[in-house]
């Protein structure tokens, strides 16, 4: 019995999720409402901002190195490579996203990604949670743009402020 005690603990501690909820008074006064969504055992995490015709999802997919986000004024689906190198960890977004927000913190760093014009046939092909996602809207490729693109500003960006620690600008004709 103490045995079947202890497997159920553990158990508990590898299959974890994470539910964390900010707030955020926006710059013109509105609430800014993030969720933040960590399976453990998926390897995956949601993070989703409400925030009227401003709102997004995303999934964050650990295992397959991509990340998805549904933008909900564009009504498409944006499907890009993670940068490891700047996206935090699993743990670490848990973390930080439950630490309080120091105003004497750096800026958070941040990602640009250029929206191609390129259709994604099967959104199946990204796992099961990207397609819970995408399925049902057009679902396009994005890729990193490095340093200030010069092209980037030619048709406007979305951006999706990840809690406090991560910028993401997606720029291009998205939802044209």
């Amino acid at each position: 019995m103490k045995a079947l005690i202890l497997l159920a603990a553990v158990l508990g501690v590898v299959f974890a999720t994470d539910n964390i909820n900010i707030n955020n008074q926006g710059n013109d006064g509105s609430n800014v409402h993030q969720t933040v969504n960590i399976d453990n055992h998926d390897n995956v995490a949601n993070v989703n901002q409400y925030n009227g015709w401003n709102s997004w999802n995303s999934v964050w997919d650990y295992g397959r190195g991509l990340f998805a986000a549904r933008l909900v004024s564009k009504r498409v689906c944006v499907v890009s490579r993670m940068n490891r190198n700047v996206v935090p960890s699993l743990a670490e977004l848990s973390k930080v996203s439950q630490e309080k927000q120091n105003p004497n913190a750096p800026p958070p760093r941040s990602l640009t990604y250029t929206v191609t014009q390129t259709r994604v046939k099967n959104v199946a092909q990204f796992g099961d949670h990207i397609e819970a996602l995408c399925k049902g809207v057009p679902t396009f490729y994005a890729q990193e743009t490095q340093g200030a693109g010069l092209f980037v500003n030619l048709h406007g960006c979305t951006d999706l402020g990840i809690l406090r620690f991560l910028g993401i600008s997606l720029c291009g004709n998205i939802g044209c």
